[in-house]
């Protein structure tokens, strides 16, 4: 595996499991306005492109429904409440990262959860490692739009050059592309290679130490 400068991370499924507490928060809304709860695989499916397209296809009719928006304001709440519940870095992440500060790396995560929450759990997870953490705004455009690469890029001081993205998803693919990236698929995240292969991923590891060549 080639070694870069700059590693920029999706959070949820790449850094941290967090599939069974988005479930809980979901399920807790449904349940709260009176809709069908889902499965865990079926919210797996849900989830990868920010929590207000997971509510949007979680409830039936998605943003047509009326109460689309008090249940929405549910989930965020339950979810920043309970974020912490089950959710935890996945088997040799913290190694991970804690190699590539050694190694003089510059670290960021970008995800499409919202901003308190990417920030929460950034500060709890990985405080002495990743110091640029950057969630879903209403002032910049979330992925697979470039913005947020772009201002991660911007906040650590790097260039686009020697820099990678990493991820689990379709969307975190499409995102690298926009941003002119290679992109690594992780196979430990909410997608399996099959999945990924069908939208672009080319790169692929199984565990977190072969980022490092191991």
């Amino acid at each position: 595996m080639k070694e870069f400068d700059t590693y920029i991370f999706d959070l949820d499924g790449t850094l941290l499991s967090t599939l069974n507490d988005l479930a809980a928060s979901t399920n807790y809304a449904l349940r709260w306005a009176g809709m069908p709860e889902h499965t865990i695989e079926e919210i797996r499916m849900f989830v990868g492109n920010g929590v207000k397209l997971l509510m949007e296809r979680a409830i039936p009719n998605g943003i047509n429904n009326p109460k689309f928006e008090e249940t929405y304001a549910k989930f965020r709440e339950h979810y920043l409440e309970h974020n912490l519940d089950t959710t935890s870095p996945y088997d040799g992440i913290p190694e991970l990262l804690r190699e590539l500060k050694r190694r003089g790396k510059k670290l960021a995560i970008v995800s499409n959860k919202f901003y308190a929450a990417t920030q929460d759990l950034a500060k709890h997870f990985f405080p002495d490692t990743i110091k640029v953490a950057i969630g879903e705004r209403e002032t910049i455009r979330k992925k697979p739009a470039p913005d947020t690469v772009l201002e991660a890029l911007r906040q650590l001081g790097a260039s686009k050059e020697g820099a990678v993205y990493i991820g689990d998803s379709d969307v975190d693919i499409m995102t690298a592309k926009n941003c002119g990236l290679p992109c690594i698929s992780v196979l430990w995240g909410f997608r399996d290679k099959d999945f990924l292969i069908q939208h672009g991923g080319t790169i692929f590891v199984n565990k977190p130490s072969e980022i490092l060549g191991e």
